[in-house]
């Protein structure tokens, strides 16, 4: 049976490993936004479910960082991002990653260091 401490670092490193794929699709030129930017949110998603897990928090199966965010606040823990940073990288789970579409408020240099952020303090909580 898996524990919910195991799951939660199965999760950090399934984060890690988004966010290595986000650092190389970015780094490659032809590559849209939207693509490498799926996998920073994907590492953003992985990382708050992690904490969930570890705090024995259930939660639906979301792509919604607001969801997530929202359920580590009841639980009384602080995400590291607010909700306008999160609003900024939400729609790259599902709307704008399949699309043409180039919609970035944000360059690949930020979404990193809010990516990396949010991975190292889910690693922190986590031990």
């Amino acid at each position: 049976m898996t524990t919910s401490l195991d799951e939660a670092r199965r999760f950090l490193k399934l984060a890690g490993d988004d966010l290595a794929a986000f650092r190389i699709l970015a780094a490659i030129p032809h590559i849209r936004p939207a693509l490498a930017f799926f996998h920073a949110q994907q590492a953003i998603e992985k990382s708050l479910k992690a904490v969930l897990f570890t705090r024995g928090e259930a939660f639906r199966k979301t792509h919604d960082l607001y969801e997530l965010a929202d359920q580590l606040e009841k639980a009384g823990i602080s995400p590291p991002s607010n909700a306008e940073v999160l609003a900024q990288i939400n729609p790259y789970a599902v709307e704008f990653r399949y699309g043409d579409e180039v919609i970035s408020n944000l360059s690949s240099e930020e979404v990193d260091v809010i990516a990396a952020q949010t991975l190292d303090w889910a690693t922190a909580i986590i031990g």
